[in-house]
């Protein structure tokens, strides 16, 4: 039985979260999380002899050190979100330095950020703790907005400062996305030859994406594409939201899919919803980390931790969650980032 904690957080979802047995893609079908995932994961792949010792450098760090998860701390929300929408509940983050202290103090595996903020701390930190320098944004000053995704900088400059790996958003089913892939492919391609690791936030982007009042930008089947397009231009680990509802193909009508997704691969259960996600990122073998979201206040600790439970059970390795840690006092956010870690540290908490 899971720790207390974690089961009063889960509330009334306790039970449903910690017992579940998924019955869609077994567990022994996955290359579930271990200490030894690069060996028995990438060892066998393209990726360089540095890569290898990048990737493991994330998986070596901080509390959840060689257990195969991952917690990241990302921080790159001041260029999309803007400085005033994602800092003004707590000033102190507008200096680089203390969201780097966030995720040390927090026992982060890394610090996701922007070219600005590690390289503004670059020479006091980069050895302390795996920096993961955010390559491209959705600038979001110029009016009207666009969904796009534009590069901040260049990867030999990412390597100069020490970074252990380098990520990127492709909005993936916006008018722009085709200069994304093409942009973030040679970009990992670059980073990998460097001995980066690579990780990818595959997000939707999309009008035609909502349908009759539902939002199809999480739903299972066309976030699990996203994964799968993700890993197709080699990232290493892929981060996507979590899915909150499914049958986007069929509710929007374009694309393909099969009816055994909806019938066998999946049900409405959270769990299987989310397996499918890590079905697509080959099986688990790039990993899954799900995305905290936005800050809600006096929920956060349960949504992350039930978000953190989802994702385990899963087959996911692990949880990046930024606003829900940031957007409030340094010790409050340590605590939510240790608790999320606990959900990957109980053993008693295993793949449905």
């Amino acid at each position: 039985m899971a720790n207390n904690n974690i089961v009063e957080l889960l509330g009334a979802d306790a039970e449903s979260l910690l017992n579940h047995q998924c019955k869609t893609i077994e567990a022994s079908s996955l290359h579930a999380p271990s200490p030894n995932h690069v060996d028995e994961v990438w060892a066998g792949s393209n990726r360089n002899i540095q890569t290898l010792r990048s990737i493991q450098t994330l998986l070596g760090h901080g509390r959840l050190a060689n257990t195969g998860y991952v917690s990241i701390l990302p921080v790159d929300q001041g260029v999309e979100h803007s400085a005033g929408a994602s800092f003004a509940p707590n000033p102190i983050y507008f200096d680089p330095e203390n969201i780097v202290k966030l995720a040390i103090e927090g026992g982060c595996n890394a610090v996701a950020s922007t070219y600005g903020v590690l390289g503004a701390v670059a020479r006091k930190y980069a050895h302390k703790i795996p920096f993961i320098v955010k390559i491209n944004h959705n600038e979001f000053l110029s009016y009207p907005n666009r969904f796009d995704q534009i590069m901040f900088g260049s990867i030999r400059d990412a390597w100069n400062m020490g970074a252990t790996a380098v990520g990127a958003t492709i909005y993936f089913g916006s008018e722009e996305s085709h200069h994304q892939i093409i942009e973030t492919a040679k970009a990992f391609e670059y980073a990998h030859e460097l001995g980066m690791a690579t990780v990818l936030w595959c997000y939707l982007r999309n009008n035609g994406f909502k349908k009759d009042g539902v939002d199809y930008h999480t739903a299972a089947d066309l976030t699990a594409q996203a994964n799968h397009l993700g890993v197709t231009i080699q990232a290493d680990i892929i981060k996507q939201k979590l899915p909150t509802n499914n049958g986007g193909y069929n509710a929007i009508g374009f694309g393909k899919t099969h009816k055994d997704v909806y019938t066998k691969l999946t049900t409405d259960h959270p769990i299987d919803l989310c397996r499918y996600q890590v079905a697509n990122c080959y099986m688990g073998r790039a990993g899954l980390i799900n995305s905290g979201g936005e800050s809600k206040g006096a929920s956060d600790l349960s949504e992350a931790v039930t978000t953190a439970v989802i994702n385990k059970r899963a087959g996911g390795m692990g949880l990046i969650s930024g606003r829900k840690a940031f957007q409030k006092p340094m010790t409050e956010g340590v605590t939510l980032l240790n608790t999320i870690q606990d959900v990957y540290l109980d053993n008693s908490i295993t793949l449905a």
